[in-house]
Formats: structure tokens, C-alpha cells, sequence
């Protein structure tokens, strides 16, 4: 039987002022991010493609592009990764934090079976034996809804979301503090993503393990977070509880994302879009990143990089926007 993990007062994750730099380009693909992910909480990172997502939730592996210069920290379970040794980092990534990819399919080897995928981890590390490591696989793959069986099979043999569920017990076999979801339902059909969302949740509270989620699919943040941050241009544009954030956006990025989303009880005809494109990596910024595509967009918005100013009835709930207050009631309103 596998305890939970104990609730401590130290996040799991806790990213403060991290910008990462690369060579070739005039701006930080990541500006300034502060995030934190609590024991037992699940945070929904969001945002479109090419906003940061993947590179903030990467981090906390460094796992970094070749010539990354970074500058802040990532402490997992109170450690910088950021600075910490090879031998510490090789620790950090066997045991403390895992990671759960798109495509399951890319993280197993076709020609070996479920089993040695599952047990080689924590069996090469020399502290779990053979027999030890495949009890704990098959635990695990009954907490994942598979039985013992699928520990003989080959890749091949088995369904997308089978293969998830896999991908999904390796990430618990070092039993992680933090698990890393990055876009793990991508590649999967509607039933399967249903069942690994609820997969995940279930997961979470048993294990007690803090949960990143990272995704573009707005209802599926909605449906498994505790928080969500915004993520654009490289930059946090508005975070907070996930059910006032939906409910009440303060931030034009967040409304205008959530008036796109399709809906069954929504309004006929086109649905709404955010005019123009994302920055160019190649170009500064000096003001508000989302100011070219904003129809709230003022003056200010062209000089100066707004802070996060938090909502005066809802703790927790920061905009970087410096209209957020005209925003309720307004034309991008989302409600």
C-alpha cells in the first residue's frame, strides 16, 4: 500500500522571477514567471501555443534549450534546480519530479516490454530490487485502472489511452512530489481524455502529489484545477482560483480566450476571435505584450509592462492589466 504524501508549508514547486533567454532573440521567451504549485494542489498553466507553457513547466527538470541564460528560481520541494549540481539534479529528476509528455507513444521504447519500461527507473538505481519494483508497478497499474497482465505486453498491444495510463504509473513509480502533465490528453479521443483527467484528479488526492497542468483547452483546466495561470508572450497576464477566474476574467487575454471557446449553449453564427498574432521573439517589447491586439488598449499600455494588481473582493486573483477594473461589464467580457 502506498501512503500519501504529508502536507507540508513548502510548495512543491515555487518558480519566482524566472526569465529565460535565448541566443537569436530581442526579448525573454519567459519574463519575470512566479508560480507555485502546493502539495496535493493542481495547477492548470494555459495559454496558446508558443506562449511559454511548455519551457515554464520544463524548468522545473531543467530542461532547457541549448544556450538557455536564465536568471531567478525554480525550487522543487525547497531546492533550486537551477543551481543545484549534476548528481543533485539526477536525484531530483529520478524521484522528486516526474513528467507525463503529449504523446505517449514517443516516451516508450516499441521493442521492450510494459514491465521493464515501468521497473528499469527505480531497479537501476540499486535501491529497489526486481521483485520490490514490479509489486510496485503493478500497484501502481491498478491505481491507473490496468491489471498485472499489461506488465508482459509490448507497446503495440495496447490502446492510446492504455498506453497513457501507462506513461502516467512511470511518472508515480519515484513517487514524485510534483508531476508534470504537459498537454497529456492531446493525442487521445474524447472518452480517453475524460477518463485521464479524472485519472489524474484521483491521483492527486490520493497520493498527495502536487500537480502542473499544462494545456490550451480552457474547459479542461476548468474541469480539474485548483488554480490557473495565464500564460502570454512569456509572461503571466492573470492567475488565480480557477472558479472565480473563469467566472469573472480581469485580464482582455483570458476574457477573449474564453469568448472563443465553443459551447453547445453558446450563440450561433462565427465563433469570436482574438484579432492579430502573438509578438515576434525578434522584436522588444516595451509595454503590455497582448496592447497590439487589446480593445482596451490605452496609451499607457504602449509604455509601460503592467504588474499584477489583484481584485479587491477576490484574494488570490491578480491581472497584470492596467484597465482590469473596466474590464467587468465591458465588451470582451467573457460572462
Amino acid at each position: 500500500m502506498i501512503p500519501p504524501r504529508p502536507t507540508n508549508a513548502v510548495p512543491t514547486l515555487d518558480i519566482r522571477g524566472l526569465r529565460i533567454t535565448l541566443p537569436g532573440t530581442a526579448r525573454p521567451v519567459l519574463d519575470g514567471i512566479d508560480l507555485t504549485v502546493a502539495a496535493g494542489e493542481t495547477v492548470a498553466l494555459v495559454g496558446e501555443s508558443g506562449s511559454g507553457k511548455s519551457i515554464t513547466s520544463r524548468s522545473a527538470l531543467r530542461l532547457l534549450p541549448p544556450g538557455a541564460v536564465t536568471e531567478g528560481s525554480v525550487n522543487v520541494a525547497g531546492e533550486d534546480v537551477l543551481t543545484m549540481n549534476a548528481d543533485r539534479l539526477r536525484a531530483v529528476r529520478a524521484g522528486t519530479v516526474a513528467m507525463v509528455f503529449q504523446d505517449p507513444r514517443a516516451s516508450v521504447n516499441p521493442l521492450r516490454r510494459i514491465g521493464d519500461f515501468l521497473t528499469e527507473g527505480v531497479t537501476l538505481t540499486g535501491t529497489t530490487g526486481p521483485t520490490e519494483a514490479t509489486a510496485r508497478a503493478t500497484e501502481l497499474l491498478g491505481a491507473v485502472g490496468l491489471d498485472g497482465s499489461v506488465l508482459r505486453k509490448y507497446p503495440g498491444q495496447v490502446s492510446g489511452g492504455m498506453l497513457q495510463r501507462v506513461v502516467i504509473a512511470a511518472a508515480l513509480m519515484g513517487d514524485p512530489a510534483l508531476l508534470l502533465a504537459d498537454e497529456p490528453t492531446t493525442a487521445l479521443d474524447v472518452t480517453s481524455q475524460a477518463e485521464v483527467i479524472a485519472l489524474l484528479a484521483g491521483l492527486r488526492a490520493r497520493f498527495g502529489t502536487g500537480l502542473l497542468f499544462v494545456t490550451h483547452d480552457l474547459d479542461l483546466a476548468a474541469a480539474i484545477s485548483d488554480r490557473v495561470y495565464v500564460m502570454y508572450a512569456g509572461r503571466i497576464a492573470e492567475s488565480g482560483p480557477a472558479e472565480a477566474l473563469f467566472a469573472r476574467p480581469r485580464h482582455p487575454y483570458t476574457a477573449a480566450l474564453l469568448a472563443s471557446t465553443p459551447r453547445m449553449d453558446g450563440p450561433r453564427g462565427r465563433l469570436a476571435a482574438i484579432d492579430g498574432q502573438p509578438p515576434d521573439l525578434r522584436q522588444e517589447l516595451r509595454g503590455c505584450a497582448f496592447a497590439a491586439r487589446c480593445p482596451l488598449a490605452t496609451e499607457v499600455c504602449d509604455q509601460r509592462v503592467p504588474l499584477p494588481v489583484a481584485a479587491p473582493d477576490r484574494p488570490g486573483h491578480l491581472a497584470a492589466c492596467h484597465h482590469g477594473d473596466r474590464l467587468e461589464g465591458s465588451a470582451v467580457d467573457a460572462r
